[in-house]
């Protein structure tokens, strides 16, 4: 059983994200912070006691923007302490996903929250702390009604060999492969770039070049994954490579590079 502290200065959605937790069975108690400050007491308290203390927290489920100290601020400062408590960030901005799990966060959930990715990241957090999950997923609990604002959550599933599939705040956008152009690295998430924009999944990007090396993606550098169709220019200058797609100009590692140009020269030739 989890021992909670919910943090977000925003009072409806603290709210929300506490009834949520306490609907969960796996949950034996969840407390609520408003601000860095009132974090950072409730926090110490609990070290003090101990990780098996009466005042002992396992998780913090961490909200990143506030007023004063950000979520990622504290997250720093816990990972001072021998015995820390486990991360989940709570946030309505996708950008600091590769920050979060370079803090070793549990996990990254994007507002609105969903009662299931709530479930989801307690399960991960139960995992983490070696705690079995109950034989049957709980119920996802009725969400409390809350102030809502556009905020994207991302999640991944292919639907087809066709297309990759990224839910956008409760909606489902299937986006072709054959639309992307390239793909960046970010931690374990990858971000898809299309001519229209760009989409965050929860994909490392050594899956996705397993997956679609059939569909002519190469790896041209530890955090890019590029169409080979989708090239326009191979630039050499001065013992560097790189090519640009479209109007991004992206590096080609060494030991990438003499693959590349051959593909390429293969490639032009038929």
């Amino acid at each position: 059983m989890l021992r909670v502290l919910a943090v977000d200065d925003e009072k409806p959605l603290l709210e929300e994200l506490l009834y949520l937790l306490r609907s969960d069975p796996r949950v034996e108690s969840a407390e609520g912070a408003s601000d860095a400050t009132q974090a950072l007491r409730r926090v110490t308290r609990a070290l003090e006691s101990g990780p098996d203390g009466p005042d002992g927290i396992d998780v913090v489920f961490l909200d990143i923007h506030m007023a004063g100290l950000t979520g990622l601020d504290i997250a720093r400062l816990l990972a001072g302490f021998a015995r820390p408590p486990l991360i989940v960030f709570v946030t309505a901005h996708e950008g600091f996903a590769v920050q979060a799990f370079d803090l070793k966060a549990v996990d990254y959930v994007l507002k609105p929250v969903r009662p299931e990715r709530l479930a989801e990241a307690v399960r991960r957090a139960c995992e983490h702390l070696g705690q079995s999950a109950p034989a049957e997923e709980p119920a996802a609990p009725a969400a409390v009604p809350a102030p809502r604002r556009p905020r994207p959550e991302v999640t991944i599933a292919d639907r087809t060999t066709e297309q990759i599939a990224v839910e956008l705040g409760g909606v489902t956008r299937f986006v072709a492969i054959a639309d992307i152009a390239y793909v960046e690295a970010q931690g374990d998430y990858a971000r898809l770039h299309t001519d229209e924009g760009s989409h965050l999944v929860r994909i490392p990007l050594s899956t996705l070049e397993e997956r679609w090396a059939s569909r002519g993606f190469v790896r041209i550098h530890r955090r890019h994954l590029v169409a080979l169709g989708r090239i326009d220019e191979l630039r050499l200058d001065a013992g560097t490579t790189s090519v640009r797609v479209g109007t991004a100009e992206l590096q080609v590692s060494r030991r990438h590079a003499r693959a590349l140009r051959d593909l390429l020269m293969r490639q032009a030739t038929g």
